[in-house]
């Protein structure tokens, strides 16, 4: 009876024995099988990743590229619109083209009625904004600046009363006001030169100081040119001094009032070609 409990445990123990084996095979294989699928899972993880880096580093490249192409598009777009044709010669900005339509919205339209061409259009803006710039609005200032233009060079004309006393060449206090915003405007553009030429009438003048008209009119242009520099500021290269005693009058000097009108300085003003369309602002 003992010998059948025997043989009857060891059975038992060794089908025991065999079934945690084989479990213990199976959880290998399972093991070994997770293990693996692990490890594709792992490559094809970091496969993922390496293929987002390089479409990543694709998409910076197509977006940088992006950018330069805009930014040569707005380049030539600004270069489109920096130039135009002024009656088929002289280039103007398309920002000068909306500013010279909103001045000519404040210009007199009689006077914009004898605008026959575009480059009429724009001298007539310029002179208005000039003008508006360098006075006071009084009707005795209006009557005693002219403004006119020669293609691209600005001249302002300046009445004798308005600068200087009868047969002196010393600067008016009245002058201040007109000068200081004259030289604001000679002040806003470097790359502007400007002329003071004095013009007188034919009567001979004589004295200790002035030998004749070319005399006064060569010390009143020294005179304004010395003002600009030493009181406003305006750089001492960008100034030029002449004198034209009375041989360039504006009107025959028949009469009192033709040679007061002849008794001028006039101040010319040479920008380049760029700048002449920012005498608009």
């Amino acid at each position: 009876m003992k010998r059948v409990i025997t043989i009857t445990l060891l059975s038992g123990a060794l089908v025991a024995s065999c079934v945690s084996k084989k479990k213990y095979v199976a959880l290998e294989n399972d093991y070994n099988t997770t293990a693996y699928m692990l490890s594709e899972t792992t490559a094809e993880k970091e496969k993922l990743e390496e293929e987002k880096r390089i479409l990543e580093d694709r998409f910076a490249r197509i977006e940088r590229r992006v950018e330069e192409y805009n930014a040569k598009i707005n380049s030539l777009r600004e270069e489109s619109d920096s130039k135009y044709t002024l009656d088929g010669a002289v280039p103007m900005s398309n920002n000068g083209r909306d500013k010279l339509k909103a001045t000519l919205a404040n210009v007199d339209p009689n006077k914009l009625a004898n605008a026959q061409t575009l480059e009429d259009s724009v001298n007539l803006a310029i002179s208005h904004n000039l003008k508006k710039s360098i006075t006071d609005g009084s009707a005795q200032e209006n009557d005693d600046i002219q403004i006119d233009i020669d293609k691209t060079v600005v001249m302002i004309s300046v009445s004798d009363r308005l600068l200087f006393n009868t047969g002196s060449y010393v600067v008016s206090r009245n002058a201040d006001g007109l000068l200081s915003k004259l030289a604001e405007v000679i002040n806003s553009e470097p790359s502007m030169e400007v002329m003071i030429e004095g013009h007188t009438d034919p009567r001979s003048i004589n004295t200790a100081i002035l030998q004749d008209n070319w005399d006064l009119s060569v010390k009143r242009a020294t005179s304004i040119v010395r003002a600009l520099q030493s009181k406003y500021n305006v750089a001492p290269e960008k100034l030029i001094a002449a004198g034209r005693s009375s041989y360039m009058p504006l009107v025959d000097n028949d009469s009192p009032e033709n040679m007061a009108k002849n008794r001028r300085t006039r101040i010319v003003i040479i920008p380049d070609l760029d700048k002449f369309f920012a005498l608009m602002e």
